[in-house]
């Protein structure tokens, strides 16, 4: 039986658009009490703008998954104004075109580590402390079909969503006895701005075909909504035609 995500503390990073856009915007019109958090704080004000004309109160937060103080510093915030952080969802993301390793300079490789990879462990080690406390929490990890089957998005992008993966496992054994979930969502090709990124433009009815935002976002609301006895641990999710 699915739970009530009402009243309930959702903190998605990677808000800005995509798949954290979207799975934001749906659990603050499933009742949730919703902070998107991104870099981009245009993005956030527009974002909050549109569902408070829907009468749906979002909060927002900028702040750099790259910069461990900062993540800090939110979610310590988030606690003290807001409420005990039920549920963390990690959405952010980036890749290159300079995929291949003849191409790919070491700057573009820790920038990418950076933003998927280590941002993701800063999310996790700045929600655990609060989480512990209360007995309970859910982490949910946006990694990709990459982290689980080779292909061609590149060596960077491949390793770092790989150790999403492993990241999401090691916290929910470790924590499991604290009442800590962690799942690892793995989409395929799906429509966002980081399709922008591939070194060939994609036809536009490949991207029609692909997972679109909200279906990400749906399943992730699904997986939030499960009862706390039930951890999914991962769930890949591809287009059935592209």
């Amino acid at each position: 039986m699915s739970e009530s995500l009402q009243g309930k503390v959702v903190l998605v990073v990677g808000a800005s658009s995509g798949i954290g856009q979207a799975t934001a915007e749906l659990a603050a019109r499933e009742g949730a009490v919703v902070v998107a958090v991104a870099r981009r704080k245009d993005r956030l004000i527009a974002m909050k703008q549109r569902l408070a004309a829907e009468g749906i109160v979002l909060h927002t937060r900028k702040a750099d998954v790259t910069r461990l103080e900062e993540m800090q510093a939110m979610v310590a915030d988030i606690e003290k104004t807001i409420g005990s952080i039920a549920v963390a969802v990690y959405a952010s993301g980036t890749n290159t075109p300079q995929r291949a390793m003849k191409v790919m300079p070491p700057a573009v490789w820790h920038e990418v580590l950076e933003v998927n990879l280590t941002g993701a462990f800063h999310l996790a080690h700045a929600v655990l402390p609060g989480m512990r406390n209360a007995g309970a929490g859910h982490i949910v990890f946006v990694s990709s079909t990459a982290g689980a089957i080779a292909d061609l998005s590149g060596a960077a992008y491949q390793a770092s969503k790989r150790g999403v993966l492993g990241l999401a496992h090691a916290i929910r054994l470790e924590e499991r006895m604290n009442g800590i979930r962690t799942c690892c969502i793995m989409p395929g090709l799906t429509n966002t701005e980081l399709v922008e990124k591939r070194p060939e433009k994609l036809s536009a009815d490949t991207l029609n075909k692909a997972l679109q935002p909200q279906d990400v976002a749906e399943t992730i609301v699904h997986v939030m909504k499960t009862p706390a006895h039930v951890t999914i641990t991962e769930l890949l999710m591809v287009p059935s035609q592209a």
